[in-house]
């Protein structure tokens, strides 16, 4: 992008959130730089991609420049969503930029086309904050909105909204009503934020299986604070242990992720996770999850809840299996 203009082509992916708000922000400079008109194209099962290219060809009503937004929320264009975007690529109309936006990403959906898009334009990929960039990422948002924290602040509203850009965004849009500028303080931020954590089924074994026990535990100890049946957190803690052990099993383990429809990040889980501990351990968390179901349906003495949280440290921290005996 010049002083003047925009680049011929963007390609906005990733997490739904950053990119949407990307999308916003480029879409108010283009009205800056006199794209005075937007023509929307929604790439859905039955699209048919000739009407990119006479999008492209179209002529403006007002002799204007021209912005075309297409939305490819899966992020896959197909062999001929590829070539349309290759050949617009290939010889963009002047005065005219191309603007795709996709909210599904990973390495997997890269190809000859965005290395033409990269090359004609420009590709940017939005990942969502890891675990351990919460706080910075919180702290970076308050100070665009006027606002800052405490480094204790910011840690306690990046644990109440774990896992959830939006309720982030939401919240600090919140405290910019409640607060207004200035610096807020661990007590100010545990008054003006709810809780919005996502305590989660999912998000109780992808933490697990990755080794964050601390985090896991604290997942664990908010389903049960929130009423959760433990009956069916087992049922889907005994269904990603029979994965692990398939994969455990599997001679060539690449090809079993496939076979089980694993997205790349779910299959990096597994394979570190396996790496963690031998075949023997993960049939041994097997056998304890199926004795901690019993418990929670009443088939068996015991403290169920407990006995969850021993076998999810144990997951999560081979080296502490000793809490299985």
């Amino acid at each position: 992008m010049t002083a003047d203009r925009l680049l011929p082509v963007y390609l906005l992916a990733g997490e739904e959130l950053l990119v949407l708000e990307a999308a916003d922000a480029l879409r108010a400079q283009a009205r800056k730089l006199g794209y005075a008109e937007r023509e929307v194209l929604d790439v859905g099962n039955h699209f048919d991609w000739d009407d990119l290219a006479r999008s492209a060809a179209g002529m403006s009503l007002f002799a204007t420049r021209r912005l075309l937004d297409l939305r490819l929320p899966t992020g896959r264009p197909g062999t001929e969503g590829a070539k349309a975007i290759n050949e617009f690529c290939a010889n963009p109309p002047p005065d005219v930029t191309l603007l795709i936006t996709a909210t599904e990403w990973s390495s997997k959906h890269e190809g000859a086309w965005t290395k033409n898009l990269d090359a004609a334009g420009a590709l940017v990929v939005f990942n969502a904050p890891r675990p351990n960039e919460w706080a910075s990422w919180i702290g970076a948002r308050l100070t665009s909105r006027g606002l800052s924290a405490t480094p204790d602040a910011a840690a306690l509203l990046a644990e109440r909204v774990e896992g959830n850009l939006l309720a982030a965004a939401q919240e600090i849009d919140k405290l910019v009503v409640l607060h207004g500028q200035g610096k807020i303080d661990a007590q100010e931020m545990e008054n003006l934020v709810a809780d919005s954590a996502r305590y989660d089924a999912f998000k109780l074994t992808d933490a697990a299986f990755a080794g964050e026990g601390g985090r896991a535990l604290r997942i664990l100890a908010g389903l049960h604070a929130e009423g959760e049946e433990l009956i069916g957190l087992m049922g889907w803690l005994v269904n990603q242990l029979q994965l692990a052990l398939r994969l455990a099993n599997a001679r060539d383990f690449a090809a079993q992720a496939r076979a089980e429809r694993l997205w790349p990040a779910r299959e990096q889980l597994f394979r570190k996770a396996l790496r963690r501990a031998p075949r023997e351990h993960w049939l041994q968390c097997l056998a304890r999850a199926a004795r901690i179901d019993r418990m929670a349906k009443g088939r068996e003495q015991g403290d169920a809840w407990l006995e969850a949280e021993r076998l999810i440290a144990a997951i999560a921290e081979p080296r502490a299996a000793g809490a299985l005996a």
